[in-house]
């Protein structure tokens, strides 16, 4: 892929979207108001320049298309024609001009009529853009604004055929010629009969052409619900997503309206699959980021980049198919049972809190951060007679603002905080001890307060480095309590693969002999205590790419030893998700992975049989949407089969931050037997 096309399509994780999150005000009726969509190229090409200034890609000539530059968070030098629709204030011309891949090629940009003329004002008015155009072309008239030997301005709606077809003759485009057309994020927010339109003049129009579109897909999941409401908000309607809403749906589009071949990929198969690793690297060395699981996989999964190619010369379409890794040779097995999800009325938001049961009907949760901010809040969720009511706590010390911590249950009573972040380039190294008071029948007055006993603990010892979005159990090594810390990940490493044992006895960081070779490095996984050891499952990997494998540390004579669990049929990879052993099953439950259809449900793994079914959620009782990552989970009550998740949501750029607004429960019958 040429270096040309990846810079006008890629961008950060969470910025790569951006160039267009307010192109969407398109009027919904053919000769409608289309100010609001023209205005919006403002806001694209901010985003743009706010992408390149931080080194994503490399433009220089963005900035001389903005007032004031703010931060926001070979193919083309064998190719005669560039058609960019939609083009706004892009610099695509100018770019590759700069950078001499404009030998044989001539950039054709279509926009409305009123963008156009405005961005010719802005090239004319300025030195370093003029200095680029040809000066003995004369003046050309109305729709065509700019015409040099390799860019022409044109102003015209993409979706009058006859009009456009009339322009680019006037332009001077060859229609027999090798022509690449690009549309980033504009069809989608025609109605469908007219992007469908486009989609098939331009196969006719065009036969020796490669079609580059970038939009949405997957409405209907949680995170699809969030976005469509989104655009909503702004008048807006994605059209298109309703009759094509995946990506095989879009690819059968383009085949049908007369192109030959067609490839179309999710975004997280496209930087997975296609970006080199070295690339890669270079972009997320850029800046902290630490939203993983909206921000980054959940709008990758939503969007998709497709390349349909037509003509003997364009044989080969841009793309190839990428998968990010390998189909597991079984597929799940899925339960035909549906576990019933029902909410809790209490109000209680968060994302990245720490939660642990402390008691049958008492759970402990611990920072994260909500829409009052990120704090050191502690509360207390408790069940008696009328129900779960949120108690709030005062600790005997402050235990500071903590993101992605681990809040672990010890076995004579009390919990060990540890870990965790108050923003991406602060972890948090200090440990607490914490021991709640029990919170019983109080008058009236006391209702919704507790209080407990917070210390912190002084470790001796090599301690490790501070991390979040670790894992951290207990496990029992000759006669002695452990912490046992795995993973996770801090403002230096992207990920851990160290295993660190603190003697909770003696407070102390212990070395403990351990076999085998150790899991993959990970973070966002689970940990549960079982046995003496722990097992463990998912997680995100170094590549970015969400784990599928469980790993048990199993007790010796001498210490531990790691196992590999051969599950079958092999669960589907995901991260951020809650796990918890009940009998001698691990129940992981929602999270985050890159599978094309749903979301993560519940998956039941039999430790015995090694054995695994996946169990979908029936949400239709939660009246929003309902998203189960950077959330906390607990087994209230060992006796009964159903689990609280608490908190859950996600931090999104474009579409604002969404969090679960109540606890919900789920009944695990169906899945316990």
């Amino acid at each position: 892929m040429s270096a040309a096309l990846t810079s006008h399509l890629r961008g950060n994780k969470g910025l790569f979207h951006r160039s267009h999150r307010l192109k969407t005000e398109l009027s919904q009726r053919k000769g409608g108001d289309f100010l609001s969509v023209q205005g919006t190229n403002d806001s694209s090409v901010l985003s743009k320049v706010s992408a390149a200034a931080q080194g994503y890609f490399q433009d220089e000539f963005l900035q001389h298309f903005v007032c004031k530059v703010s931060r926001r968070a070979p193919l083309i030098n064998r190719e005669e024609w560039i058609l960019s629709l939609g083009a706004g204030f892009d610099s695509l011309y100018f770019r590759l001009h700069a950078n001499e891949a404009l030998d044989r090629a001539v950039v054709f940009e279509v926009d409305f009529s009123d963008v156009a003329r405005r961005k010719t004002a802005l090239i004319h008015s300025n030195t370093t853009l003029r200095g680029m155009l040809d000066p003995h072309v004369p003046p050309p008239a109305e729709p065509v604004y700019v015409c040099t030997a390799q860019y022409r301005l044109l102003g015209v709606d993409v979706r009058e055929e006859s009009q456009v077809e009339k322009a680019l003759g006037a332009a001077g485009l060859d229609w027999t010629a090798p022509t690449l057309i690009l549309s980033e994020v504009v069809l989608t927010y025609m109605e469908t009969q007219w992007s469908d339109a486009v989609i098939s003049w331009a196969a006719k129009l065009l036969p020796q052409s490669v079609f580059v579109m970038y939009e949405q897909i997957h409405p209907h999941d949680p995170f699809g619900r969030i976005m469509q409401e989104h655009f909503l908000k702004l008048n807006s309607t994605l059209h298109a997503l309703q009759q094509y809403p995946d990506a095989s749906a879009q690819r059968r589009r383009f085949l049908d309206k007369g192109w030959e071949q067609c490839v179309c990929l999710d975004m997280n198969d496209f930087y997975l699959g296609l970006v080199p690793e070295e690339e890669r690297r270079r972009v997320e060395s850029l800046e902290p980021f630490d939203e993983y699981e909206v921000e980054w996989h959940q709008k990758c999964s939503h969007y998709f980049i497709l390349s349909a190619s037509r003509g003997s010369l364009m044989a080969q379409a841009l793309l190839s198919c990428a998968a990010v890794s390998p189909p597991p040779s079984v597929c799940p097995t899925q339960s035909p049972a549906a576990l019933s999800v029902q909410t809790v009325p209490v109000c209680m938001e968060g994302l990245g809190m720490a939660s642990t049961s402390v008691s049958p009907g008492q759970v402990l949760l611990t920072g994260g951060s909500s829409r009052g901010g990120r704090g050191s809040m502690m509360r207390i969720l408790l069940r008696d007679q009328e129900g779960w009511r949120s108690v709030s706590v005062e600790p005997s010390v402050d235990l500071g603002v903590r993101l992605y911590h681990s809040v672990t249950s010890l076995p004579g009573g009390g919990v060990v905080v540890y870990g965790g972040r108050s923003s991406p380039l602060n972890p948090v190294k200090s440990i607490f001890r914490v021991t709640p008071c029990p919170v019983g029948p109080v008058d009236a007055e006391e209702k919704d307060k507790a209080t407990l006993c917070a210390e912190q603990m002084v470790c001796t010892g090599d301690s490790p480095a501070p991390r979040w979005r670790h894992s951290a159990a207990v496990v029992r090594h000759k006669g002695k309590d452990f912490l046992f810390v795995f993973g996770g990940k801090n403002e230096s490493e992207a990920v851990l693969g160290d295993g660190c044992f603190l003697c909770l006895d003696q407070q102390q960081w212990t070395e403990i002999p351990v076999e085998g070779r150790a899991p993959e490095p990970r973070h966002s996984h689970s940990a549960c205590s079982y046995q003496g050891g722990v097992v463990m499952f998912g997680g995100l990997n170094r590549r970015g790419v969400p784990l599928g494998d469980m790993v048990a540390l199993r007790p010796t004579e001498r210490g531990f030893t790691w196992e590999r669990v051969e599950v079958q049929p092999p669960p589907v990879p995901r991260y951020s998700h809650s796990a918890h052993v009940i009998g001698e099953k691990l129940v992981v439950v929602g999270g985050v992975w890159l599978h094309p259809d749903g979301v993560p449900g519940v998956v039941v793994i039999d430790l015995a049989t090694r054995s695994s079914v996946e169990f979908s959620l029936d949400t239709t009782s939660v009246p929003w949407p309902l998203m189960l990552h950077s959330f906390c989970s607990e087994l209230t009550d060992p006796q009964e089969p159903q689990l609280l998740l608490i908190g859950g949501g996600g931090n999104c750029f474009s579409f604002g931050t969404h969090f679960n607004p109540q606890p919900v429960t789920v009944d695990l019958r169906p899945a316990l037997g």
